[in-house]
Order: C-alpha cells, then structure tokens, then sequence
C-alpha cells in the first residue's frame, strides 16, 4: 500500500466516522511517519458587512475556540480509534475564514549530527538572539527551508510516490495493511482509559 493509498483509506475513514455537521468541507490531512493531522473548515460566523479584519479574524478565532471546546472528549474518542488502528498520534485543528489554528500537536526529537560550519549556523542564530537554542534554531532553519523550496520538495514527494507505487506491486503487496477496517476490540486501552489523554 503506498502512502497515498493509505492517507486515502484514512480520509476515507474519517469521512465515515466524523459527524456531518462539524465541517463544512472534507478534512486537510497531512502525515508523517509519527502524526496524522485533521484539519477541518469551519463555517464562517455572521459579522456585519462592513466589519474591519480585525474584527472577522477575531470572530473566526472565536468560532474555532468554540469547536475545540464543544468537541473535545468525542475527538478524543475519534483519535484514539485512528491511532489505536495505525500507531500513530492524531493531532487535529480547524480553519474558519482567513483563520487557521492547529490544537495539541507532537514535538518529535530528531537526532543529528553536524560538522563545524553546520555547528557555527546555529550559533549565530542564537547568539542573535533569533533562537534560544541550538535545537530551537534547527527547527527555525527546517521551516525556513521548508517554505523557500516547497516546489522542490513537492516535485520530490510526486517522485516518491510514483516509487511507492511501483513497489506496491510487488509480490508482497497483499500482506500489507492496516488496521482501519478492524475495530478495537470490546475492553481495549484505546477505548476504555478513564483518564483523559493531552488535548487533541
């Protein structure tokens, strides 16, 4: 299964399984290796024509605030089926007009090793004053490359997926799955835990 094909079985999934009426719109859903993302539109709130953008920003603000705290503990449910079915965290957010807000998400730690030069990048960043941290300027540098080479890094996705696609076709194609068509069985952690996980 490529991973097109298994964010597709996902959507689909969640299609099924979310109430009609919390999105105006099928859900955005980036993933990745650890997290799966729900990014769901919210319908506009009623303002006065002539209000300022102040004023929309602050009411799609509070419309998406409203939705976190109406939904909280049936999101919660809902993502602990998703990753009690794929193993993976799921992180939801909300976009309403112009605005858009991303709840709870994950902070994953990645491992690395840098040569001087590298090293002397990060520590002018913090000496700066731009990050507090070496770790903290990395992630600054991450989402920077990330928003100046996003044609590059998509023409590299449209190319990982073709591989993926050919490898879905090999001879072991159909022992690969996952576990979005099995339900959690009746007394499973996933669903039974009396204490709240993190907001989601």
């Amino acid at each position: 299964m490529t991973r097109q094909e298994r964010e597709e079985r996902i959507r689909g999934w969640l299609v099924g399984r979310l109430p009609e009426e919390w999105f105006t719109a099928p859900v955005d859903l980036t993933t990745d290796r650890d997290e799966i993302t729900v990014i769901g539109t919210l319908a506009a709130p009623k303002v006065a024509q002539e209000a300022s953008a102040v004023e929309r920003s602050a009411a799609e603000s509070g419309r998406i605030k409203e939705f976190r705290e109406r939904t909280r503990e049936h999101r919660i449910r809902i993502a602990r089926e998703l990753e009690h079915a794929t193993g993976q965290k799921v992180a939801w957010g909300a976009a309403c007009g112009e605005s858009r807000e991303t709840f709870t998400t994950q902070s994953v730690p990645v491992m690395t090793r840098l040569r001087q030069s590298e090293r002397q990048v990060l520590d002018t960043l913090v000496e700066s004053g731009v990050a507090r941290t070496r770790s903290e300027a990395l992630a600054w540098c991450v989402k920077l490359v990330g928003r100046n080479v996003e044609p590059w890094l998509a023409d590299l996705r449209a190319a990982m997926a073709h591989v993926e696609q050919v490898r879905s076709q090999g001879p072991d194609a159909a022992d690969r799955t996952d576990g979005l068509d099995d339900p959690a069985p009746e007394g499973d952690p996933a669903k039974t835990q009396s204490d709240p996980p993190p907001e989601k």
